[in-house]
């Protein structure tokens, strides 16, 4: 009888043991490992890998046939011999600037001397801060160009701007608008239009941007009322 029991027991044991080894082994100090993943990985942007920043100082920046931020009216209205006497225009640039200092005049080209050096160009408009030109914007009267990468090709010749991969698109607009982004300025070339009428360059003082901000924040927060 108690050898019958003695095997029973040995069996119970070996049985016990073989289940238990049949488990595989852990660590209980290890942390638990998360499970793998199923999303998939987004492709990498190969153009957006190819962008270079845009250090280029204001000293740096490009002009536009002579025309360039910075400048007062009366050095813009030299380029454009007639238009000093232009009564619309001295109007324009005779106007009190705003409380912020903000000012602006257009030129269009074909009214004077200058028509042959802006011959692509139908009208030039302009702000100025504090007397300087802080932004202008050039409308073209073409050409068309499938492309808004082909006009940045042609716009960069003989510049130190960064190359076509560097130039940013404005979302949604991937095709007609993009821009670059340099130390003190900007630069926005668009197309569109019959036969490219639409298209134009903006250019931008990004420290004159900051200072207008500023003084709008500034007086937005004076014309709140005292609580």
């Amino acid at each position: 009888m108690l050898s019958m029991l003695s095997i029973i027991a040995i069996s119970i044991a070996c049985s016990g043991y073989k289940s238990a080894g049949s488990q595989p082994l852990t660590n209980a100090n290890a942390q638990p490992q998360p499970a793998a993943q199923t999303n998939p990985v987004s492709p990498v942007n190969a153009k957006s890998q190819d962008r270079i920043p845009c250090t280029l100082k204001m000293a740096s920046a490009p002009d536009l046939n002579g025309l360039r931020l910075g400048m007062t009216p009366a050095e813009v209205l030299a380029l454009f011999p007639g238009s000093s006497t232009d009564a619309e225009v001295q109007s324009s640039v005779a106007r009190p600037p705003s409380k912020l200092g903000a000012s602006g005049f257009v030129i269009m080209p074909s009214k004077y001397g200058s028509k042959e050096k802006f011959a692509a160009i139908k009208q030039i408009t302009f702000i100025t801060l504090d007397g300087r030109v802080s932004g202008f914007t050039a409308g073209y009267n073409g050409p068309e160009f499938s492309d808004i990468d082909k006009f940045i090709g042609r716009f960069i010749q003989g510049t130190k701007l960064s190359p076509v991969e560097s130039w940013e698109p404005e979302p949604g607009l991937d095709t007609t608008l993009k821009f670059l982004k340099c130390a003190d300025f900007e630069v926005r070339l668009f197309i569109g239009g019959a036969g490219g009428n639409l298209n134009y360059a903006e250019f931008r003082d990004l420290n004159a941007e900051k200072i207008r901000v500023e003084r709008r924040e500034k007086a937005r927060a004076q014309a709140k009322p005292t609580p």
